[in-house]
């Protein structure tokens, strides 16, 4: 695969279409990688010009604010907010939420403004536009289950789209109890991700993915590289890894296609 950077198309005086921005996972996590290569495959499938930053993207800062620290997230953001208008951006994708709601709707309060879409999103757009066509059937008669990650379902209202694409793959879609407005988290928000958690009865990733486990599915689907750690770590925890498969959106639609 060919993934061009903004340094590259800068110097050819040319202006991709969109920026992907990979993201700290995207980019390290050795299973979250295999998202952003799924996320890379569908842009070239579809044709859309599109850039990494590669070695001069940073962290979001994120979890820097989520953890408390605002000094280093403010630092963050604002480097990330210099470059970016140094190569004039204006839309950017992303395949986290994490990510997706800081540029999108925190970045904006430190003069950085950008039309954001999570991936679940211009994926769902790339059909309606006929960019994009599902003609695989890899996963027929699969039972499939969403989580919402918190970002992009209670944080900013997206619901429909990730759901929109799973139905596109001739499978039998069940819904968990706590779903879209009523959903429940991973366990891996506000910087849980980077630390043990609280001595409790239960960690949240297990009663999550326990709620999963009761629909008997073939695929936790999810669209969140945060969720994908922790509903991955449940489901080792419970002895299926054999038999249930937690995929993101991008996957799943990326091996549907057989692209």
């Amino acid at each position: 695969m060919k993934v061009p950077t903004m340094s590259q198309l800068a110097s050819a005086g040319e202006v991709p279409e969109v920026l992907f921005w990979v993201g700290c996972a995207g980019s390290f996590d050795e299973r979250a990688q295999k998202i952003t290569k799924a996320v890379v495959k569908i842009l070239i499938k579809a044709a859309v010009k599109f850039a990494v930053l590669g070695t001069e993207e940073s962290c979001s800062g994120d979890p820097a604010r989520r953890s408390g620290n605002e000094f280093l997230f403010q630092m963050t953001a604002l480097g990330n907010i210099q470059l970016l208008d140094g190569y004039g951006v204006k839309k950017i994708i992303t395949a986290c939420p994490h990510c997706f709601n800081t540029l999108k709707n925190e970045y904006p309060d430190l003069g950085g403004n950008y039309e954001v879409m999570h991936h679940s999103s211009f994926i769902q757009s790339l059909f309606d536009d006929g960019r994009l066509k599902v003609e695989g059937g890899a996963f027929k008669g699969k039972k499939i289950t969403f989580h919402d990650p918190c970002y992009l379902g209670r944080g900013n209202n997206i619901y429909e789209a990730p759901r929109s694409l799973i139905e596109k793959l001739d499978v039998s879609f069940v819904e968990m109890k706590r779903s879209k407005a009523t959903g429940f988290c991973c366990g891996a928000g506000g910087g849980q991700m980077f630390k043990e958690p609280e001595k409790g009865n239960k960690d949240v990733n297990i009663e999550r993915t326990e709620e999963a486990l009761s629909l008997n599915p073939d695929i936790i689907a999810t669209g969140c590289p945060f969720c994908m750690t922790m509903m991955t770590d449940g489901i080792k925890n419970k002895n299926k890894e054999e038999k249930v498969k937690v995929l993101d959106i991008a996957e799943l639609i990326a091996n549907a296609t057989d692209l």
